[in-house]
């Protein structure tokens, strides 16, 4: 991760290479889960069909909409009081790490004057005005809703929640956060960086008309009057997934196409109320033109109602695999690296696989569904093999292995002189081993091993052979 210094705002590739650096919240998290071959619920139609009725005629299909923004502090930003007027009893207290650029939600694509001005709402524009910090370096974001700045330098929000990015805790049960599920904002966002790399990689927040007087995990918070018990209107946290049978056309813009594979893979969670279906994006000039328009024709029968996990469920459950693919090595080009590795776990046999993750040419495995197998390589130079292990319920596990990889020993010259054979080589690493075979194809036995690249040999034999094999 790149040092961070100052604040730094969330549409640079500065904050591109920090974010990408980061682990946003663990692997088991909620927002991180695959839920591809999770169960749909039963009333999945049913509630479906009622989010679609809620809605008006104009607006059923998926938005998305360009507004959620955050900014990055250092570990030493200094923290500035902070007054929440609506829900202090739910709100973790101040200070707060807010920095003289931290951005109000709707910046810059909704803003007709300046940045402060935006910040104080000098317009009285008004809306949600969500704010977000980010603290990578000990793990920490800070989110507000109704985020404003005074005239005379300080801050006030309805409400803040502080959450920590290391662990799975969520907020007390009951208590809002900047969302009205009492869910983080942050981890739901679509980035310009994660959609670069071809896939939005964790769940997305969703935007529902209407939900229940109830939620389910990771939501810790309801805002609604609708009674709990007509379970096919959503409740908050309830999982959404885009159905695998949606043909994503490939002729679509990256971003659409990365955020439709984040769909079917992570999902969406219900994390608010509002007038639409949607989505929450990172406004950026860096996004492709017309980036996201064709999810504008998706209807929401495209999506399905899934059957959540609970804390100690699904990959927070126990007997997730531990894979370790062993030390690292260094083989010779023609000699065929051993892999003698193993996968702990004590749930479900998991699904082995050994792929190449980096290197300058191509590796060939024995057999990639094992631990213990051979990678071969067709040339020099330095390769990480990645080894994983997927039951299907957890996290996969996964671990590299590094393997340098010599260039080959090539003899030179074999002389005789009398009955000493001098031989001399180029390539390779030492130690040496030069091998004798007395005929071929035959066997072969070591009969030095020299640091040097060079040996004088007793020939007691008529007739032989020679190798030179480098490490």
């Amino acid at each position: 991760m790149p040092a961070i210094t100052n604040s730094i705002l969330f549409n640079t590739d500065v904050a591109d290479a920090i974010v990408s650096a980061m682990q946003i919240f663990p692997v088991t998290n909620a927002w991180n889960e695959d839920i591809s071959r999770l169960p749909v619920l039963v009333n999945s139609d049913a509630m479906i069909a009622q989010i679609i009725a809620d809605l008006s005629a104009g607006r059923r299909k998926l938005q998305v909409f360009e507004e959620m923004n955050f900014v990055l502090v250092p570990d030493n930003q200094v923290p500035v009081p902070i007054q929440f007027v609506d829900y202090p009893d739910e709100s973790d207290p101040g200070p707060y790490p807010i920095p003289w650029n931290m951005p109000v939600e709707g910046w810059p694509s909704e803003v007709t004057n300046s940045f402060q001005s935006w910040q104080q709402d000098t317009n009285n524009v008004g809306g949600d005005r969500h704010a977000i910090i980010v603290q990578p370096g000990g793990g920490y974001i800070w989110e507000m809703w109704q985020a404003k700045l005074l005239t005379n330098g300080a801050w006030q929000a309805a409400n803040g929640a502080k959450f920590n990015l290391n662990t799975n805790g969520l907020r007390p049960a009951g208590w809002t956060s900047g969302d009205a599920a009492g869910l983080p904002m942050f981890p739901a966002l679509v980035r310009y960086d994660e959609c670069r790399r071809g896939m939005v990689e964790h769940a997305c927040r969703i935007v529902v008309a209407r939900s229940r007087a109830a939620y389910i995990y990771p939501a810790t918070h309801y805002a609604s009057s609708t009674p709990a018990t007509q379970t096919n209107v959503p409740a908050m946290g309830q999982r959404l997934r885009l159905k695998s049978g949606f043909a994503i056309p490939s002729g679509w813009a990256p971003e659409e196409r990365a955020l439709l594979l984040g769909l079917k893979k992570y999902g969406a969670l219900v994390a608010d109320n509002g007038n639409f279906f949607s989505i929450s994006i990172c406004p950026d000039d860096r996004w492709s033109p017309n980036a996201f328009g064709h999810i504008f024709g998706i209807s929401i029968t495209n999506f399905e109602i899934v059957q959540s996990t609970g804390p100690n469920g699904g990959p927070r459950s126990a007997g997730a695999p531990v894979a370790s693919a062993g030390p690292d090595q260094s083989v010779p080009i023609a000699t065929p690296a051993q892999l003698q590795v193993y996968v702990h776990f004590s749930g479900g046999l998991p699904v082995i696989r050994w792929t190449q993750y980096a290197g300058p040419a191509a590796v060939t495995f024995g057999d990639a569904t094992q631990t213990n197998t051979t990678a071969s390589f067709s040339a020099p130079g330095a390769y990480t093999l990645l080894l994983s292990a997927d039951d299907g319920i957890h996290a996969a596990a996964y671990d590299a292995v590094n393997i340098t990889v010599g260039p080959a020993a090539i003899v030179s010259t074999i002389q005789i002189t009398g009955t000493t054979a001098s031989i001399t080589w180029a390539g390779g690493s030492g130690p040496y081993v030069v091998e004798s075979a007395a005929a071929l194809p035959g066997a072969w036995s070591g009969v030095l091993t020299t640091s040097q690249a060079t040996a004088s040999i007793p020939i007691t034999t008529s007739q032989g052979f020679f190798r030179v094999r480098g490490q």
